[in-house]
């Protein structure tokens, strides 16, 4: 099996982590991910290892972590094992704000439930005077 059947091209790469090929170079070009190995022919291919960093970086950024911060993370990622204390110390920081917006969206909830708790009290009170 030669090299170019074990990696992805960027449409496969698209498509196994649902990130446009303008997000990936994007990705590339900020540092958060490595510069991407290239065939003969100087196409992008992407390991299996790339996959999953690209499925954790989104789950970062869809959690809310600035890409400055990512862009740390990845710096200390590509150091290797020494970092893994700092890395820790960014996902602990992170997770407490996670924590925070999960709080703040069950307010929100809470509240739009009692609205409609409202609303529905109203409508039912208002069928109950057509009949």
């Amino acid at each position: 099996m030669t090299d170019d059947e074990t990696l992805l091209s960027v449409a496969q790469m698209t498509e196994a982590t649902g990130v446009t090929a303008h997000t990936l170079r994007y990705y590339e070009r900020a540092g958060l991910i490595r510069p991407v190995a290239r065939n003969a022919g100087n196409q992008r291919r992407y390991s299996a290892a790339d996959v999953e960093w690209v499925a954790f970086l989104l789950r970062l950024r869809e959690t809310g972590m600035p890409i400055a911060r990512m862009r740390e993370y990845a710096d200390l990622r590509r150091l290797g094992d020494t970092t893994i204390e700092e890395r820790l110390r960014i996902l602990e920081v992170h997770q407490i704000t996670v924590r925070e917006q999960i709080a703040l969206l069950r307010t929100h909830e809470n509240a739009l439930n009692a609205k409609m708790h409202v609303y529905r009290r109203t409508l039912t009170a208002e069928e109950g005077l057509e009949q």
